[in-house]
């Protein structure tokens, strides 16, 4: 898929401060809203794990989610929902964790 002006933008800000995970989780929605859902996951996947062992970012699970069940890749979207969940449950975030748990279900 063809890269966005703002993408580079972002990714500029990124090579400043490759831990923001606000501008992350913005490249990863460029990507998705470019119509290219793969480099969306691998840019939430990146985004998971930047941020697992701090404050995980647990709209990134969902997103991810919704972009690999767009891949058609149900068996890895389920999985990660089923991760985000946990997430979601462990910091207190029922919201996401009602969505991401509604997700999983009308897909497995």
């Amino acid at each position: 898929m063809a890269r966005t002006a703002r993408m580079e933008q972002i990714e500029a800000m990124l090579a400043e401060d490759p831990d923001d995970a606000f501008l992350r989780y913005g490249l990863a929605m460029e990507h998705a809203s470019s119509g290219d859902d793969a480099a969306c996951v691998v840019v939430m996947q990146d985004l998971i794990a930047r941020t697992a062992e701090k404050v995980p970012y647990v709209p990134a699970y969902l997103q991810a989610g919704q972009a690999l069940v767009r891949l058609d890749r149900i068996t890895e979207a389920c999985e990660l929902l089923r991760q985000g969940v946990e997430v979601a449950r462990r910091v207190g975030d029922s919201h996401a964790q009602g969505e991401m748990q509604g997700l999983l279900e009308s897909v497995s």
